[in-house]
């Protein structure tokens, strides 16, 4: 069992995805879930009030190191596995799955709020370089991992993470977004963004490691 294949591919889709169409550039994500029996890696838009929308679902199988989208079919009333054998398969089917969510809500006034709204997690970023809520700066980011899950807990907490570099500088951006569902069914979203300089990252990942035993787990 391997989840090498996983990796790679969860670290190039999403550069594949961008380049081949330009609506995904705009309106479409990833979020990789790696603690699954199966992990899978998940394709959504973001609605008007942080709430996501999936259109496209990606398993993969560990023990027989194979990707596979699940589809089912209404005359025979089940689910079918479709292997993706290469990276190129898969691009298609998010693709074409892409294109298939695009159609069928293009009447949906969620998803026209969606699609004008301009996101775009390449190219903007805000932080107060001083620290003291002086003028806001807007910073260019190129994203060089998709949006991976580090915690998760019972559908009410989840922590994911985000790396990327600064195009100005070369600094290294590490974004942590933190969604809380609340009793009520309300999303609350916090997202915070930390910036270090490559000399920085060496001393900050070694603190962690030479620390690691002394952390306590998530309750």
């Amino acid at each position: 069992m391997s989840l090498e294949w996983f990796d790679r591919v969860s670290g190039e889709l999403q550069d594949h995805l961008k380049s081949i169409c330009e609506k995904y550039d705009r309106n479409g994500s990833m979020i990789v879930e790696r603690g699954s029996k199966h992990p899978r890696i998940e394709f959504y838009t973001e609605l008007e009030d942080d709430e996501r929308d999936y259109f496209s679902s990606l398993f993969f199988d560990p023990y027989n190191e194979e990707f596979y989208m699940e589809s089912f079919d209404p005359d025979l009333g089940q689910i079918s596995k479709v292997i993706l054998s290469d990276i190129e398969d898969i691009i298609d089917a998010v693709h074409e799955s892409f294109h298939n969510y695009l159609e069928e809500d293009e009447d949906d006034d969620d998803y026209d709020y969606a699609y004008e709204m301009d996101i775009d997690d390449d190219n903007d970023d805000l932080y107060d370089p001083d620290g003291e809520n002086s003028d806001i700066y807007e910073i260019d980011v190129d994203w060089e991992t998709p949006e991976v899950t580090a915690y998760i807990q019972d559908n009410e907490v989840e922590v994911t993470y985000q790396f990327g570099i600064v195009q100005e500088t070369g600094d290294g951006v590490l974004k942590r977004i933190n969604r809380i569902r609340t009793a009520d069914d309300d999303l609350i979203k916090d997202e915070t963004n930390f910036i270090f300089s490559k000399e920085e990252a060496s001393t900050i990942i070694a603190m962690i490691a030479s620390h690691m035993d002394s952390l306590s787990e998530m309750e």
